[in-house]
């Protein structure tokens, strides 16, 4: 006879641990639409933050969550910095003539590259299954 108070056997931590994989191949292609965002005007950024927003609740608690956070972060700054860089582009290259332009091209260069960085950046860091931060 077995023993009434023994309790049920405990699920194994692999057991507990959820299977992430479905999650993680959505992140792939998030970071793939960010990637390409600076080269379709930012659409495909505004996609992907539809979509990011919608599936982040999924991965609450989860390595992966830092991962929407660092794309949706970002996004909101890329565009901060984008109008900024473009704002003075054009209104310093207007009022010095068209000389400024000359050298604040620089700006929005500057942005795309940085952009681009936290793409690749985060990118890589879901390759290796770390969380960012």
């Amino acid at each position: 006879m077995s023993d009434p108070t023994a309790s049920a056997p405990t699920a194994t931590a692999a057991a507990i641990e959820r299977d992430l994989s479905s999650e993680k191949n959505t992140l792939h292609i998030l970071y793939v639409l960010h990637g390409l965002a600076p080269f379709t005007f930012w659409t495909l950024a505004i996609v992907a933050m539809i979509v990011g927003a919608a599936k982040q609740g999924d991965v609450r608690g989860t390595y992966l969550d830092t991962h929407y956070g660092w794309l949706s972060r970002t996004f909101w700054f890329g565009i901060l910095w984008a109008i900024l860089a473009w704002g003075a582009f054009w209104i310093l290259g207007l009022l010095t003539l068209g000389i400024g332009m000359i050298v604040l091209w620089v700006l929005p260069v500057a942005v795309l590259i940085w952009y681009l960085y936290r793409v690749i950046y985060g990118w890589l860091k879901l390759n290796d299954d770390r969380s960012i931060g």
